[in-house]
């Protein structure tokens, strides 16, 4: 009788489902984070944004989990109160601000709509548009990075044991499915500027749509746990304590991969915001065709990084697998700074770099920390990784307007590819010292997952 109550979580048709709903939500993530990269020089035209100030703008994504902490913040709310009140208050606040964003570059708002003329009074040396739109990429941010950490714990809970890498890959590949559908639909929305609002509105219902699929996950969870007859509120024992922050951070392996963390991540994600308007200037391609060049590097880590999350699970090698990876995107970013090779095979192999470390840094995390610690370790890690995700677009857009004054129609990339390129290179050394720290120690970070 007993053998007849199957946990929802062992049915494999569940498992999916599950992966399919959370994938759903960081689609639409992903998608309006990458959305304005290919808008990047519609947004200069229309807007009069200079370089730095589009830096701002893609940096204010990180404010919130880089100076409020809110990322470890969020993963702390989350060992406390669970996924789905934490995850269903951090999606939401996403898509609010999704739509904020959306509102700040309407025609509507920009016609006088309300709190032009409050954002008109503040800071005059910056236009109400960006102004509005800052503050919506900061609700978005706010909300985003803790949504990140609530999905990476809700595949833990129903895959752990069951192919755990593997739907961590897949979870990337969703990822990287909305940055690859941004950088190809934004811009042949846009119409070269024509309708460019309408571009940034449909990112914003997507974010919405979004938060209605995690809606229906919850649904699902809450069976789960009333199966396994989960109490409503953890004993004080079980509880994570703000003494255990000294735990993890006292695990060098963890410390390593969060170093690799935030200077691989700083080296991708701030690189595509510039890529398209990059192939643009360099190749003197159009806006449209600079997205669609743009968007092989999600192709291939949509394809490659379930592929080597199947390979961690049963082979193992996980640190390896990041220092091929981190050397991947040295060879590359030096290939776009000094060559003039065109980028078609490159971005491609960029896309493998990008699946290969993801694939194997954050499934490696259940092995470095508690099951109780895991939200507040995967906070942590994302908090640091907001860091670059802040500083480095504007810097970038810094290098760029620096190197090219009085702003011509050519950009010289040179420079800025150069910084992309010695983040990589800083990846790749922590990469190494983390294989060697694990050679001496007892972390498993090369052991198989499916190991048990």
């Amino acid at each position: 009788m007993e053998k007849a109550r199957k946990l929802l979580s062992e049915s494999p048709y569940a498992r999916w489902g599950i992966l399919l709903l959370l994938g759903l939500t960081l689609s639409v993530n992903y998608y309006f984070y990458d959305a304005f990269s290919s808008l990047k020089a519609l947004l200069t035209q229309e807007f009069a944004f200079t370089n730095t100030q589009y830096g701002l703008f893609v940096s204010f994504y990180a404010v919130p989990n880089t100076f409020l902490l809110m990322a470890v913040l969020g993963g702390m709310i989350l060992d406390r109160l669970g996924i789905r009140r934490t995850g269903f208050m951090f999606v939401f606040f996403m898509a609010f601000g999704a739509v904020l964003t959306a509102y700040g570059a309407s025609d509507f708002y920009r016609a006088g709509g309300p709190g032009y003329q409050m954002m008109s009074s503040i800071f005059p040396q910056y236009s109400a548009e960006l102004k509005m739109m800052l503050a919506g990429r900061f609700f978005y941010g706010l909300g985003a990075e803790t949504s990140i950490v609530v999905v990476s714990k809700a595949l833990v809970k129903w895959f752990k044991g069951k192919d755990l890498a593997l739907a961590f890959g897949l979870k990337v590949g969703f990822g990287r499915l909305g940055s690859f559908l941004a950088l190809r639909v934004s811009p042949t929305l846009a119409q070269d500027g024509t309708h460019l609002t309408t571009a940034i509105w449909f990112s914003a219902i997507l974010v919405c749509i979004g938060l209605l699929a995690f809606l229906v996950y919850m649904l699902f969870d809450l069976k789960l746990d009333r199966e396994k007859e989960v109490p409503a509120q953890k004993s004080p024992k079980e509880k994570f304590v703000l003494r255990d922050i000294l735990s993890i951070l006292g695990n060098r392996a963890y410390i390593y991969i969060m170093l690799l963390c935030v200077t691989f991540y700083s080296a991708v994600f701030p690189f595509i915001a510039f890529a398209p308007d990059f192939f643009y200037h360099k190749f003197g391609i159009t806006l449209i065709e600079s997205g669609k060049v743009t968007s092989l590097l999600p192709l291939g880590t949509m394809l490659f990084t379930p592929l080597f999350g199947f390979l961690v699970d049963r082979k193992g090698r996980s640190a390896t697998a990041m220092i091929i990876g981190a050397s991947t995107l040295v060879l590359v970013h030096l290939v776009f700074a000094l060559t003039t090779l065109q980028p078609h095979f490159f971005l491609i192999l960029l896309g493998i770099a990008f699946s290969l470390v993801p694939a194997a840094m954050w499934p490696s995390m259940v092995r470095l920390v508690k099951e109780k610690e895991i939200g507040t370790a995967y906070g942590m890690m994302y908090s640091v990784q907001n860091l670059g995700l802040w500083g480095i677009p504007i810097l970038a857009g810094i290098v760029l307007d620096k190197t090219n004054p009085g702003n011509p129609e050519i950009l010289n990339y040179t420079p800025t590819m150069l910084l992309f390129a010695g983040l990589s290179l800083l990846g790749l050394l922590f990469a190494i010292i983390l294989k060697w720290e694990d050679s001496r120690g007892s972390y498993g970070v090369e052991l198989p997952l499916n190991k048990k």
